[in-house]
């Protein structure tokens, strides 16, 4: 960096920039990473730059190796606590570990908007959905399967399954920082939808707690529900699926078939959760609440 502080000086000069990026900084640095009076001089570099050109000096910089969740922000980075101590302002962004769960209910979200905006672009629908049947994929999905035709179906499912496999890949994230002349400013979470970041306006990242270096083993033991969780889980699920479908269909009969469809699981497992419940009945392959 002291050779690349004054080339960048005369190369900028006169340009009117208000800010200079360097990314990363590991491929400049002079001096030992960890050795605090070396990386103070290294960041003085940065300071000449600010003077001379009148600008600001953006650098990124990386994580030292291992879990950061149980860290400060500022008590992230690489090498020396220089690097903590010498911005003016700290922005830090760490990934957060989702789960199972939550990317369901985002996949839930990626086929509503498929189905809506297949329909807004190829379908003149009527306004006969509820609010709750508008965020519901198994419900969108039977309206689009009884309003269009085979071929429109086959347009709608390729939608459908490029907007699922987006969600695969969607990873979220959480920008935390610390500011010298002003007060810190509240965690922000994010989704990164490739390309770009997008703000997470639902809150669902809130409440996530950035990975910590316990063992593996004690991280997978906290996310194990309880057998009891379990078995609630299943019983709620259930009851939700068949009150859904009692609704949706106009004679108000529901069949395993249907349930095993809308639970996405096999019809045998269907009948094992209601055998587990205790409040339904079966007939002829159509279930009824006792």
């Amino acid at each position: 960096m002291d050779k690349l502080a004054p080339m960048l000086i005369r190369r900028a000069a006169k340009k009117n920039y208000i800010a200079i990026v360097i990314d990363p900084i590991y491929k400049v640095i002079t001096g030992d990473e960890n050795s605090a009076d070396q990386m103070s001089n290294f960041c003085n570099q940065f300071d000449k730059v600010c003077t001379e050109l009148g600008v600001a000096v953006i650098y990124c910089h990386h994580h030292s190796k291992g879990s950061q969740g149980g860290k400060k922000s500022m008590d992230r980075a690489s090498g020396s606590g220089v690097f903590a101590r010498d911005p003016d302002a700290l922005i830090d962004l760490i990934e957060l570990e989702t789960t199972e769960e939550l990317m369901k209910q985002q996949e839930n979200k990626a086929v509503c908007e498929a189905c809506k905006q297949y329909l807004d672009a190829h379908f003149k629908w009527e306004d006969d959905l509820s609010l709750d049947d508008l965020c519901s994929s198994f419900q969108m999905l039977n309206y689009c399967k009884e309003k269009l035709d085979k071929w429109q179906m086959a347009a709608l499912e390729r939608n459908i399954e490029a907007a699922k496999a987006k969600v695969k890949a969607m990873t979220a994230w959480r920008i935390e920082g610390t500011l010298r002349e002003f007060s810190k400013f509240e965690p922000q979470n994010l989704w990164f939808n490739y390309p770009i970041h997008v703000v997470d306006q639902s809150g669902v990242l809130g409440d996530i707690q950035p990975e910590t270096d316990a063992p593996s083993w004690k991280r997978n033991f906290s996310k194990k529900k309880s057998p009891e969780e379990a078995k609630k889980e299943r019983k709620e699920s259930l009851e939700t699926q068949y009150e859904s479908l009692k609704s949706f269909n106009e004679d108000g009969k529901v069949s395993i078939k249907d349930l095993a469809e809308g639970m996405g699981t096999t019809e045998k497992t269907v009948r094992n959760r209601i055998k587990e419940h205790g409040g339904f009945w079966i007939d002829e392959g159509y279930v009824g609440k006792k």
